[in-house]
């Protein structure tokens, strides 16, 4: 048995994740971060794009996250995480759908509250297509 330590992901819903890992890779907001065993503590904001983990006798797995923080202590990992969701359940009909739906409230905006709401929509959503395409290539 390797060296491994714990990961947990969470979003303001739910625990997406929770166990011991080999490695992991985030989308930090300065660029990807790789984080082994031991890692340097730190913390970093993160940017909408897929997490990778690595378990111990188990595929890849790959969970998409938008926004929020990463926590790294010698032998814990903490993402907290605006938006989090496995790849299997990124829906691709509903990004396009929100995507259209925040195009047009950007056409009719009524306030800069409604404005502000619509942007985050339209780049959350713009954020899941863009990494549906990559799970696409990927074969997943």
């Amino acid at each position: 048995m390797g060296i491994i330590f714990h990961l947990d992901i969470v979003s303001p819903e739910e625990s997406i994740y929770s166990g011991p890992v080999e490695f992991m890779v985030a989308p930090a907001l300065m660029g990807e971060v790789g984080i082994y065993p031991r890692h340097t503590p730190m913390l970093t904001k993160i940017k909408s794009g897929m997490v990778r983990i690595k378990a111990q006798l188990k595929e890849e797995e790959l969970i998409y996250v938008s926004g929020g923080m990463l926590e790294v202590q010698p032998d814990i990992v903490t993402i907290l995480a605006d938006t989090a969701v496995r790849s299997d359940d990124l829906d691709e009909a509903k990004a396009i759908q929100a995507k259209q739906a925040a195009e047009e409230a950007l056409k009719n905006r009524e306030s800069e509250l409604d404005y502000a709401r619509a942007q985050a929509e339209l780049i959350e959503a713009t954020a899941q297509l863009a990494e549906i395409a990559k799970l696409k290539k990927r074969g997943h």
